[in-house]
């Protein structure tokens, strides 16, 4: 699993990059506040269903949460589950919403 500073996903998100971005929040935290990924709850991940997330396996997938903790549980779950390209934003929402707000 790498790591990705929210700077770096900042960047990358204003330089208009498709990317495949996954919030493993519940949904109440990511109707709250997100920065547009897909949701699906660690809860799911834990339990292997990950049917949206099939195709991405040979893509680049950041994932995220609200401190980098459940994201970074998420990463190594989706590796062993054949991800090939899995990066955690550190310090998740917190970071993100201190150094750009919401």
């Amino acid at each position: 699993m790498e790591n990705i500073t929210s700077e770096e996903l900042k960047q990358r998100l204003d330089n208009g990059e498709q990317l495949n971005i996954v919030d493993v929040r519940e949904p109440h935290e990511h109707a709250d506040f997100n920065i547009g990924g897909t949701l699906v709850p660690l809860g799911q991940i834990q339990a292997m269903q990950v049917d949206e997330l099939e195709d991405l396996k040979d893509k680049e997938v950041i994932v995220y949460c609200r401190s980098g903790n459940r994201s970074g549980q998420a990463a190594m779950i989706l590796e062993t589950m054949g991800f090939q390209n899995v990066k955690n934003l550190v310090g998740g929402m917190l970071k993100w919403e201190e150094k750009f707000g919401r």
